[in-house]
């Protein structure tokens, strides 16, 4: 498995950790930003990465039936955990703001459902998947992600299995430190598609 600082570093060189004044999909403002789609969009460095959260995943769950990922972020990486594992993988994507299984995709009765995202801050998205699984009467096994920065706020009470931790601060936009509030704010996320 990866250490911390070898995910870092790969972080970095793939321009999957980026610095500036960024507004997250949960309306919070950062420093800091964890953009996935520029790791996976180099599959050498991904794998090294995908290859040790599954490893650590497989340690913690040792049987379960499906992997369902939200759209867009958590799709390439739900993938490429489930090769690696071998387990079947689905996304659900919004419709009119909430999440939907689409595409003729299904959660059976009493399947086991590991949520697998790219980032988690809040765990928004990932309990919005988690309706899903419950709604379909399926059993929620866990989450799990790349990058954990929930810096333990997550609305997921349950264990988070990550590859890297990060402790990145967030503030609220009334809240912001003045070297944040003289730059100008970009929002990098896709929870709004």
């Amino acid at each position: 498995m990866l250490s911390l600082k070898e995910s870092l570093i790969i972080l970095k060189e793939t321009k999957a950790l980026i610095e500036g004044h960024f507004i997250l999909s949960s309306g919070l403002h950062s420093s800091k930003y964890v953009q996935c789609a520029q790791l996976m969009s180099k599959p050498n460095k991904a794998n090294k990465l995908c290859e040790s959260l599954a490893n650590k995943i497989q340690k913690e769950f040792k049987d379960f039936d499906l992997i369902l990922s939200p759209a867009m972020g958590g799709i390439v990486i739900g993938y490429e955990i489930g090769r690696l594992l071998k387990k079947e993988t689905i996304f659900s994507e919004r419709v009119n703001g909430e999440f939907k299984l689409r595409r003729d995709f299904k959660i059976k009765k009493d399947s086991k459902v590991l949520i697998i995202e790219d980032v988690i801050t809040t765990g928004k998205s990932s309990l919005e998947c988690s309706k899903l699984v419950t709604l379909n009467k399926g059993i929620i096994i866990g989450y799990a992600c790349i990058i954990n920065r929930s810096n333990e706020k997550s609305k997921i009470k349950d264990k988070i299995i990550s590859q890297v931790e990060l402790t990145i601060p967030t503030f609220s936009k009334e809240n912001l430190p003045k070297e944040l509030s003289i730059i100008k704010p970009v929002k990098p996320g896709s929870r709004n598609l």
